[in-house]
């Protein structure tokens, strides 16, 4: 079980290249977010990749050098907040495990421990308490596999959810299942991954929500593409957004 520290003045954030790419309002919404509880934020502006589709496909060496390039970007030893809970896997977890018995190791494991997810932060370290000042509302929520099986943010983002009187979060069925993006895996295996979308967005249009929310940009690429493509209305976008406007801060 991990044991979070107090709230801090200061954290980094990390907004991961997808949210660089396709969504840096996510992004602002998401420091917005936690400056509203007082922090201060740091944006490195040289953060790239966080290495996992190099890790994933087997490029050891790679990812290491994209870790390590990443790493020595946050030299203080401030909290690392991560909006993705792929991301926030990758470094949490697997940079640990790509040095496992190197000579840094002792090094990288001090900066995983620096890592968190930013629903898992608000929770967790801010105690964050949301006043929703919205009309009623429904919404569906997508968590990533990473977010669900590796760093336990569905939780998180879901207390986050139920903390907003005025919203209705319906559950999709096979709600656990992967939505086939999977990173790389969605390039290798297009087909299945194409299957595996199709499952997931008829499950999601199924709740008859008003709103699709993730905290993972990587699953909202692929399940938007599909909707798109499919002529369906529903459209996801990130939790980040959708939370700063439920409660007035946008």
């Amino acid at each position: 079980m991990r044991i979070y520290p107090a709230k801090p003045e200061k954290v980094y954030f990390y907004a991961t290249c997808l949210v660089d790419m396709f969504d840096p309002e996510a992004g602002l919404d998401a420091i917005t977010l936690l400056e509203q509880q007082g922090i201060e934020v740091i944006f490195k502006e040289k953060q790239t990749c966080c290495g996992q589709p190099a890790y994933s496909s087997g490029y050891d060496s790679e990812a290491k050098q994209v870790a390590l390039s990443q790493m020595a970007l946050f030299e203080e030893q401030w909290p690392v907040i991560v909006l993705s809970g792929s991301c926030g896997g990758m470094m949490h977890h697997h940079y640990r495990r790509l040095f496992k018995g190197d000579e840094k190791q002792q090094q990288v494991d001090t900066f995983c421990e620096r890592v968190f997810e930013l629903t898992e932060f608000l929770v967790n370290v801010c105690r964050i308490k949301l006043n929703d000042r919205g009309e009623s509302t429904s919404v569906v929520m997508h968590t990533s596999c990473a977010a669900r099986r590796e760093m336990n943010v569905h939780v998180t983002a879901t207390q986050l959810l139920n903390q907003l009187e005025n919203v209705e979060l319906r559950e999709q069925d096979y709600e656990s299942e992967c939505c086939g993006f999977g990173g790389t895996f969605a390039v290798r295996h297009p087909n299945i991954s194409q299957a595996m979308v199709e499952d997931k967005t008829h499950h999601l249009s199924n709740t008859k929500a008003d709103e699709l929310v993730s905290a993972d940009w990587g699953c909202l690429l692929n399940i938007n593409g599909a909707l798109d493509y499919q002529g369906k209305s529903m459209r996801g976008r990130h939790l980040a957004s959708f939370l700063l406007e439920r409660t007035g801060g946008k």
